[in-house]
Parts: C-alpha cells; sequence; structure tokens
C-alpha cells in the first residue's frame, strides 16, 4: 500500500479502474485530479460493459460524454420493459454516434420479458443510425435482442461498416425478416467478414457461393438458427455448395440450433453431410434419435458440442453411445434428460477432450449445472 502522500502511477490505477462499474468510476474521478485522469484514460475505457438499468443512473453526463471517445468496445444491457431502461440505451447509442476513432465492437443484450407487441423500433432506429456512421465497426451481436431484425439494418450495416469482421443476427425472434439478398449484398460490400450468425431462411446456395469464392478472406464461423416458420419453409441449400465451401475454407466450423418450429423434413434438409458441424443444438418437438444418429455417423470429425433437450428413451440412449464411439473429439456434451449411466461411461471413456458435460443418471431441481472434467 502506497505511503500517505505517495500516489500510485496513472497506469496502475488505471488497471485498477478498468474493473469498476460505472458509478465507482463516477466516484473514483472525484477524489483527486490524479484519479480524475486516471479514471478518464483511454485503457480504462477502451473495453466496457454498461447496464441501462443501474449504472447509468444518477450518472453525470458531462462524465460519461468526455469519456465515450476512449470506448472500443462495448457491452450495452438494458430492459425492454422499462421506460427509462430503454431511454437510457438510446441516448448511449445515439450520443456514440460518428465518434472518433469511434465503435470497434458492439454487443446488446435484453434482460427480462420484451412489452408484448413490443418491435422495438426506437432501439433498432439507434442501432440503424449508429451503424451508419460507423466506418471502423468491426464486431456487431445482435442475437440477444428479441426484436425482429430487417433488411434495412442489414443493408445499413453493409454500406456503413466496411471493416465488419463478424456479425450475428441469429436471435430469438418469432419473424425471420433478413432475406437472402441484403445478406449476398453484405456479403459482397464487408469483403473481410470472417464470421456470421443467420437464421437459416435467410441463407442462400448464391450466398454460400459468395463465401466459397476464390479472392474471399478466410471465413472462420458460420453460426444457423432454425426457430421461425420462415426457417422451416427454406429451400435445401445443396450438399455440393457445402462442400465446396468447405473446401475452400478448412477451418470453417457451423453452429446448428435446431428449435421446435422445425418439422420432421425440415431437420433433413438442413442436416446434410458435408456441413462441418462443430456445434449442434437439438430442441425439436419430433425426432431427436434421428437427428443424433446423423450427426454421429456425418460429423464424427467436426463435432465439438452437443446439447439435447428431449424426453428421455432407450433409444436416445443408444443414439448418444454411439456418437460417443464416433466423436473422439467432443468437447462438451450437455443433454438435459435423465440418462442411463452406460452414458455417461461411454462419454467419459470415448472421448478424451471431453472438458463438460450435462449426464444426469437421476431427476434434479432444475437449473442443471454442468459437470468439469478436471
Amino acid at each position: 500500500m502506497a505511503e500517505p502522500g505517495e500516489q500510485l502511477p496513472e497506469e496502475v490505477l488505471a488497471l485498477i479502474f478498468r474493473h469498476l462499474p460505472l458509478p465507482d468510476r463516477a466516484a473514483a474521478a472525484r477524489v483527486c485530479r490524479a484519479w480524475a485522469a486516471a479514471a478518464t484514460c483511454s485503457a480504462v475505457w477502451h473495453d466496457t460493459s454498461i447496464s441501462c438499468d443501474c449504472e447509468l443512473e444518477g450518472m453525470l453526463p458531462p462524465y460519461l460524454s468526455a469519456c465515450l471517445d476512449h470506448i472500443q468496445n462495448l457491452w450495452l444491457e438494458f430492459e425492454p420493459s422499462r421506460k427509462s431502461s430503454r431511454r437510457a440505451a438510446t441516448e448511449l447509442l445515439t450520443a456514440l454516434r460518428g465518434r472518433t476513432p469511434g465503435l470497434r465492437g458492439l454487443c446488446l443484450e435484453c434482460r427480462g420479458e420484451k412489452p408484448l407487441f413490443d418491435a422495438g423500433r426506437d432501439v433498432l432506429d439507434a442501432v440503424h443510425a449508429l451503424c451508419g456512421a460507423a466506418r471502423a465497426l468491426r464486431h456487431l451481436d445482435l442475437r440477444r435482442l428479441p426484436f425482429s431484425l430487417d433488411d434495412a439494418l442489414v443493408l445499413q450495416v453493409a454500406h456503413g461498416c466496411p471493416e465488419l469482421r463478424s456479425l450475428f443476427l441469429d436471435n430469438r425472434t418469432l419473424v425471420g425478416s433478413v432475406g437472402p439478398g441484403s445478406v449476398l449484398e453484405l456479403l459482397q460490400a464487408c469483403p473481410f467478414l470472417r464470421a456470421l450468425g443467420l437464421h437459416l431462411a435467410s441463407l442462400s446456395r448464391t450466398a454460400l457461393e459468395a463465401l466459397a469464392a476464390p479472392e474471399r478472406a478466410p471465413f472462420e464461423l458460420l453460426a444457423l438458427r432454425c426457430a421461425c416458420p420462415e426457417d422451416a419453409r427454406a429451400p435445401p441449400l445443396p450438399d455440393e455448395a457445402w462442400a465446396a465451401l468447405s473446401h475452400r475454407h478448412p477451418g470453417l466450423e457451423v453452429e446448428l440450433e435446431l428449435e421446435p418450429v422445425l418439422p420432421a423434413e425440415s431437420v433433413t434438409r438442413v442436416l446434410q453431410p458435408a456441413v462441418p458441424v462443430a456445434a449442434l443444438r437439438l430442441s425439436l418437438s419430433g425426432d431427436t434419435v434421428g437427428p443424433v444418429r446423423f450427426a454421429a455417423r456425418h460429423y464424427a470429425a467436426t463435432l465439438r458440442a452437443l446439447e439435447v433437450r428431449a424426453a428421455a428413451s432407450a433409444e436416445l440412449d443408444a443414439a448418444l453411445e454411439e456418437l460417443a464411439a464416433c466423436c473422439a473429439g467432443l468437447r462438451e456434451v450437455h443433454c438435459f434428460c435423465v440418462v442411463r449411466p452406460s452414458v455417461l461411461h461411454a462419454f467419459r471413456a470415448r472421448c478424451p477432450r471431453l472438458r463438460s458435460y450435462t449426464l444426469k443418471l437421476t431427476r434434479e431441481p432444475h437449473p442443471w449445472r454442468p459437470t468439469l472434467v478436471a
């Protein structure tokens, strides 16, 4: 501890202050000039998390405004059912528009339930305006927004954020409003994009071909969510298009999330042998055994994580044991139904890289916690 009259170097204070929530940063800035300089330096604000439910209440606007230029990566949480929280989020997004050097990463997250029939126009309009002036933006994550995203937003991102590296639009919405045409335009306008999250209905064969183009920068992650009626009606993507994409980007990982809205015939169209599936999440209303067996036979070389939400059955246990025998590279398996002991033994014995699993032999109160493998 420093003696009275001594002062810690500004860089040490900055390392401390960067871990403080906003109200504590504001309090630190009022202690003395040295602390104020450290609390408002760029190192403190480079990566910032803000909750609009509590941290912006009582904040001094001049203090926050003076630091906005330093924020490069922002995680912003708000509660859509509270007007004050929404207003704080939209005002902050508006204030960040046109800043220099500007945001490089933005992740928005809603906490709690959104009001019924709430389209989130105020929040989405603020994101739309921000992306129109965010030339330096490289990462945009909207997965945790409960509002329907549309073509206008995607096109704004395409033409306003040419340096984009990752974009996640695979959110939990009941309506898929992003068409394949806007996604194709996005891929053409953002040549450095290497990670993309979409609803299945937003993807097309033309988009896969664009990603497989020889001049395309390395593409690493494609997250696909199948959770709305548009996804269930989406046309099949040819296996040869997937094969060409995998050949062009041998390190590509695909994450598939299949939800109850998907009928059995749609599941068959989605699960193509040539898709390099690294993570598979199954929460189907119909057959789950078939998709698990399919994964064991076709994704043995690529599958790293499996999540299953289904009713317990001897058939499902047998399918899981088959998958454990085939997928030696599996790192996570989470099954949210009771399984027989031989299933747990199979994964522990056959998957040497397993790091985390949820395999319960008896019913337990929820939430079920995963077991970590030392």
